[in-house]
C-alpha cells in the first residue's frame, strides 16, 4: 500500500500569514488552482486513489476532492485536523506574541504555549490513524490534511527522527508518499512540491 500525504492548497488566512488552525477556511482561487496542479501531477504518474481521507475542515476535504478528480469517497477523520492553536487562533505570523515566536523558534525543546495542542499529540493521533489504516487493503491512498499534522506523521513515520521535521517548511499542497510492506512504513519521502513544479 502507497500512503500520499498531502497539505491542502491555499487560503486566504494562508496569504494573509494568519495562524489558521481549526478555522473552517475555503480554498481561494489559487488554491483550487493548486489543488487541480496536484490532480494533473497524480495523472501524469497513473496513480488512482482506492481509498481517500480528509481532514474535516473545508480547505482540506475540497483539496482532497479535486485531486481525486471528484471520482473518490472523501472519508473525513477528525485526527487528521490541524494542530489546535487554542487562544492563537488567529493571530499573525509577521507579528507573533512572545510565546508563538519562542515555540516556533525552537519546536523541539520550548513546548507549545498554553492552551495550545502539545505536538507530542499531534504525532500521537496522526500515527493512530496510519496505524488503523494497516488494516484496509487499498493500493493507493491519499490524506489530505494540514502542515503540522503532515509533520507529525513524518516525525510518527520516521524513526529517530526527533524532531527535524517540526522545522520544515511544508508548501501547500506539497505530498510526501511512504510505503507500507510486510506491516512497517517505510520512511517517507516528498514526491510533489509546488515550489520545484514550478522550477522556484
Amino acid at each position: 500500500m502507497k500512503v500520499f500525504l498531502a497539505r491542502h492548497g491555499e487560503t486566504d488566512r494562508n496569504r494573509a500569514k494568519l495562524l489558521q488552525g481549526r478555522s473552517d477556511i475555503p480554498l481561494n482561487s489559487r488554491g483550487t488552482e493548486q489543488a487541480e496542479m496536484l490532480r494533473e501531477f497524480f495523472r501524469k504518474q497513473g496513480i488512482r486513489f482506492d481509498s481517500v481521507y480528509s481532514s474535516p475542515l473545508q480547505r482540506a476535504v475540497m483539496t482532497a476532492q479535486i485531486a481525486c478528480g471528484g471520482e473518490c469517497r472523501i472519508i473525513t477523520d477528525e485526527r487528521l485536523l490541524e494542530m489546535d492553536y487554542g487562544p492563537y487562533e488567529g493571530s499573525s505570523l509577521e507579528h507573533p506574541s512572545k510565546e508563538i515566536l519562542e515555540f516556533f523558534r525552537d519546536f523541539v525543546h520550548n513546548p507549545a504555549p498554553e492552551g495550545m495542542e502539545s505536538l507530542a499529540h499531534v504525532t500521537h493521533r496522526m500515527g493512530q490513524f496510519l496505524e488503523e489504516l494497516k488494516q484496509t487493503d487499498a493500493e493507493n491512498v491519499l490524506i489530505a490534511s494540514h502542515a503540522i499534522a503532515v509533520k507529525g506523521a513524518l516525525e510518527y513515520l520516521t524513526p529517530g527522527a526527533c524532531g527535524k521535521y517540526w522545522s520544515e517548511y511544508i508548501g501547500t499542497c506539497s505530498v510526501y508518499r511512504t510505503e507500507l510492506k510486510d506491516g512497517i512504513y517505510g520512511i517517507p519521502e516528498e514526491v510533489y512540491s509546488l515550489n520545484r513544479e514550478l522550477g522556484v
